[in-house]
């Protein structure tokens, strides 16, 4: 019978007061209440309008009370007055923690970031129109083409909206680079060409440029935000190469891999399964300093890709990680579901875990890992080295002799390697 381990005991003094210059503000959409300790003022509670003047007025009150951090509002309280009276006591004795907010050069980024996401979601949504206005006119472009916003597809479409319906010098418009033949692109052109489906394909076309000129300008202005960044004194990794090759889709209009490496100071793109875009992502939500967080466990959790466990008399009730908005956490799920066929050692990890816990579970452990590796390259500046695929399951390989091996011997027998049958009429 295996003995029950103990329990770890923590020692809680939650009556010590440890701000005692707290104050609490019910922060809402026209007024705020603010409290701070009796005797500071006249008044133990105000009541501030939410317009800017207002706002740098009880700033300079609260400095003038002693108090100079604001929480968030906690539940349990029915009025304004009662709200920031409760979030001011339970500062005071240190139960409320404060929210991670990055320094204000990496806000900005990630408000342009943000702003970003947002226009391509617009353009993605124009693409869709491109190609209803097409299914409209029995035009199967979209069918022999992977992307009708790629050279071939948006040549043949301008085309179209100008005026020419003849498939036979549509298709002449064909690139070089494309997998399909002018037989196949004249095939998918025969259709029947509705006024008004034109009228409407050209209209999603110049959404689409309208908005493709945004994100551009958006580009230009994240471009001059990094180049504000002192580049790195002792760089833990060379600079990054230009990518070769395919550009992934939604590319910046810059080199976005070289203006990371002069905010970080190492090359954050050698890790498997992540790009420039994602780690832009990460780091416009977490920052460069990984001093924030005391310990990795710690970045993890804020991430969400802990698992919440609740156990109760003994028992444990949940054990899934808990559900997040956090943008950093969807970028790095979805570079490690693109590790599905890659040949390293992330990539074998993940096909091993999705083999034991199934896909959803697997991509949460990967993207775990990945915080790791990003967390240890920004605090270290240390490159990353991958092992590759075949190390990882020499890994795995030695870990499961080793536990065979140990369930022998308790059993009382013992391990030993087998040697290949010998193959008849096949000589070494």
């Amino acid at each position: 019978m295996n003995k029950q381990q103990p329990k770890q005991k923590v020692q809680v003094n939650a009556l010590e007061q440890i701000n005692v210059n707290a104050a609490g503000i019910d922060v809402g959409s026209e007024e705020m209440y603010v409290a701070v300790p009796p005797g500071r003022d006249e008044e133990s509670v105000r009541c501030f309008p939410a317009f800017t003047a207002d706002l740098h007025q009880l700033a300079d009150w609260l400095k003038s009370c002693g108090n100079a951090r604001h929480l968030k509002n906690v539940s349990g309280r029915k009025t304004d007055v009662l709200d920031c009276q409760w979030i001011q006591q339970l500062h005071t004795y240190g139960l409320l923690r404060p929210s991670f907010r990055p320094p204000e050069q990496i806000v900005a980024i990630r408000t342009l970031v943000r702003q970003r996401e947002m226009l391509v979601g617009y353009r993605s949504a124009h693409i869709q129109h491109m190609q209803k206005a097409l299914t409209q006119m029995n035009l199967r472009l979209p069918n022999v083409l992977s992307d009708i916003t790629g050279v071939t597809g948006l040549k043949i479409i301008r085309a179209i909206v100008a005026g020419e319906q003849n498939p036979k010098i549509l298709a002449e418009f064909r690139d070089g680079r494309c997998k399909k033949s002018e037989a196949e692109i004249i095939k998918s052109l025969e259709g029947h060409y509705k006024r008004e489906q034109i009228f409407a394909l050209k209209q999603a076309v110049e959404l689409y440029d309208f908005y493709d000129k945004q994100m551009q300008a958006c580009d230009r202005e994240l471009e001059v935000m990094y180049k504000e960044f002192d580049p790195p004194q002792d760089p833990g990794t060379p600079p990054p190469t230009p990518q070769q090759g395919k550009p992934c889709r939604n590319k910046t209009s810059f080199e976005l891999a070289s203006s990371l490496y002069r905010m970080t100071g190492v090359d954050l793109t050698q890790i498997d399964g992540v790009n420039a875009l994602t780690i832009q992502k990460v780091l416009s939500e977490t920052g460069t300093d990984m001093s924030k967080w005391p310990t990795v466990k710690h970045f993890a959790s804020w991430l969400r890709l802990c698992p919440n466990n609740k156990i109760t008399g003994g028992k444990v009730f949940h054990t899934g990680v808990l559900p997040t908005q956090n943008r950093a956490n969807a970028a790095l799920r979805i570079a490690a579901s693109s590790l599905k066929h890659s040949n390293s050692a992330l990539g074998a990890y993940y096909r091993r875990m999705r083999a034991h816990i199934g896909a959803p579970a697997a991509i949460t452990a990967t993207a775990h890992k990945l915080a790791r590796i990003i967390y240890f390259m920004l605090r270290d500046h240390k490159p990353y080295h991958d092992c590759g695929a075949d190390y990882f399951e020499e890994q795995q390989r030695t870990i499961a002799i080793r536990n065979l091996s140990r369930k022998a011997a308790k059993l009382g027998l013992r391990l030993e390697p087998s040697t290949p049958p010998a193959v008849p009429g096949f000589v070494s």
